[in-house]
């Protein structure tokens, strides 16, 4: 039997822990390791700076973490797959051999385009949003470029907009020699991609029940060992910091998903398949997954620039706090006069506790956001009108910080374009250029299953909050948010599929009440998966959310009291 392949993860996000690369290149043995930099809204920060220096437009940390490394990685024979080159992938390509012959380290640079559909934006109909032409038009690419440029010996491969799973399932397939059509081979290595995709979410970062992980060092990266059929087993470096469990993995599994069909442009991986296993010590096997050919169409992100955006705090203390909180937002409304932003929304947060013994514990903060096209009205109208008040508003008035000018925001939309609209391109490390077909087998999503809810079990309840029973993790898609929620047995699995439904859900998170609720079950992960349509309105630098990514919905559900059997606490 074929050893398996190692892949380990080192960036989650762009402005991940810088040292994670030594970290996993020291900790032990891998045969690739991948690196995760882009988001939608990195792309639209990415597309901002190209702006101001057309030269740029790449994951400048990756370059900082190469000059670190590169000698460390060539030694040890470890390949570098990144999608580091944002919107400059052969930029980034073209600084990685200077740096390489600089550092006298021997290394083979390829990289990965075509995923820049700004060119062909009115071709394509990308343009025709009410903000105009797109700031950025890209596609998400799959993982057959990667894997191209490794065949042909790149012992590094950066890419832009590829899906995030494709770092790993690029490398795997390259390694193993999987046809286009392996599904289930290809739907397995999404499911790990997924899993590794956010680096230390995997192994307890952000986890609903922390305080079982062992703290002491930060969590590590998490690795997953390929195998020839797609399985895997997901675990880190010895010594290193937090836990991989079932549940650890279930909740990366959950992180930013729709439906059970999660479709990406080489295959759609059935989430509904999975099963989990312990496999030892920090080790669990991902097996049974199930794959499908992926959809006829590719998507794409767009980022387009929406206008100006500021906000102000205003600190509430002591008594009186909603009669304080009333009287701030009427005397900043009559500030505004007939130059009111187009989107003004106020948050309070917090309570003032009754006997507050510190200050702390006697303070709420009131949140007014602002967003307007036009600059001036969001910048020093808008937060000198705020600090006008200061000597006329309520008592104890202070804010959070001093006034200051807005700054541009960002809108973010979803598109897609038939696959074969798309150029993807492997440039290999000898410069020739290979073209990569679209998938030879396509099959439409189907329409998702309203699985009706069971019967919940009889018998006494205790009230308690959501949480005693139940993990969470959710995040952005975009507008929408998910919110995926599992139980921790199987008992607690037959109570929590039959109440959790999304009337429900509704109900316990009012602001949820106007957008539209889709709830999918994940039986196998004793899991139910919520999408809630347009909730952080158009994405997250758009959002006048206090919580504009969505992070913190599942910890605000799990906070809910709610009817507990006894049979189940």
């Amino acid at each position: 039997m074929s050893p398996p392949l190692r892949i380990g993860n080192a960036s989650g996000f762009y402005g991940d822990r810088l040292t994670a690369v030594r970290e996993m290149l020291e900790g032990g043995p891998l045969d690739v390791l991948t690196g995760d930099y882009l988001a939608e809204l990195t792309m639209l920060i990415l597309g901002r700076g190209r702006l101001k220096d057309p030269g740029g437009g790449y994951a400048t940390t990756f370059l900082r973490q190469m000059e670190d490394t590169l000698g460390l990685a060539a030694e040890r024979g470890v390949k570098i797959v990144a999608n580091a080159g944002g919107l400059n992938p052969r930029g980034l390509a073209d600084r990685l051999r200077e740096l390489a012959d600089r550092l006298g380290v021997p290394v083979r640079v390829a990289h990965v385009e075509g995923d820049d559909l700004l060119p062909r934006a009115e071709e394509l109909g990308l343009a025709g949003s009410r903000y105009g032409r797109p700031l950025t038009a890209n596609a998400y690419l799959g993982a057959w470029g990667i894997a191209e440029c490794l065949r042909a010996g790149a012992d590094i491969v950066v890419t832009g907009r590829v899906t995030d799973a494709s770092l790993v399932v690029g490398p795997a397939a390259a390694h193993f020699g999987w046809a286009r059509d392996d599904w289930d081979a290809l739907a397995g290595a999404t499911v790990a991609g997924h899993v590794l995709e956010c680096g230390a979410q995997a192994t307890g970062g952000n986890y609903a029940f922390f305080r079982e992980i062992h703290r002491g060092k930060p969590p590590g990266f998490p690795l997953a060992e390929i195998h020839p059929d797609g399985s895997s087993v997901v675990t880190k470096h010895e010594g290193t910091g937090g836990a991989v469990t079932v549940e650890t993995v279930t909740a990366q599994l959950l992180y930013e998903i729709g439906p059970p069909h999660y479709a990406g442009p080489d295959v759609t991986a059935r989430f509904d398949t999975i099963r989990l296993r312990p496999d030892g010590p920090d080790r669990v096997a991902i097996g049974g997954v199930r794959g499908t050919p992926p959809p006829p169409t590719t998507k794409v992100c767009l980022n387009h620039l929406g206008g100006h955006r500021n906000e102000m705090t205003f600190v509430l203390t002591g008594l009186d706090v909603e009669a304080k909180a009333a009287f701030a937002r009427e005397q900043v409304e009559a500030a505004f006069g007939d130059r009111r932003p187009a989107r003004v929304e106020w948050t309070l947060i917090g309570a003032a506790a009754p006997d507050p013994a510190t200050q702390g514990a006697a303070t709420a903060l009131l949140r007014c956001a602002v967003l307007d096209p036009d600059a001036d009205r969001v910048g020093r109208a808008f937060s000198g009108a705020a600090v006008e008040l200061a000597l006329a508003g309520y008592p104890g008035f202070t804010m959070t910080s001093p006034p200051g000018r807005g700054s541009p925001y960002g809108v973010y939309a979803p598109a897609f374009v038939p696959n074969g609209e798309i150029e993807h391109v492997a440039v290999l490390p000898d410069g020739e250029r290979t073209v990569i077909p679209p998938a030879p087998v396509t099959a439409p999503l189907p329409e998702p299953e309203d699985v009706p809810a069971p019967a919940p079990p009889p018998g006494p309840t205790v009230r308690a909050p959501l949480g005693r029973v139940a993990g969470a993790r959710s995040g952005d898609k975009g507008g929408d948010a998910n919110i995926g929620v599992w139980a921790r047995t199987d008992a607690q699995w037959r109570w929590l599929e039959a109440f959790l439904t999304a009337d429900r859900l509704t109900g316990l998170l009012p602001e949820t009440r106007e957008h539209r609720v889709t709830r999918h079950v994940l039986p196998h992960l004793r899991a139910v998966n919520f999408v809630v349509e347009g909730l952080l309105q158009e994405g997250v630098s758009a959002s006048t959310r206090f919580d504009p990514q969505g992070k913190a919905l599942g910890e605000w559900l799990r906070s809910r009291l709610v009817d507990i059997p006894e049979a189940v606490l």
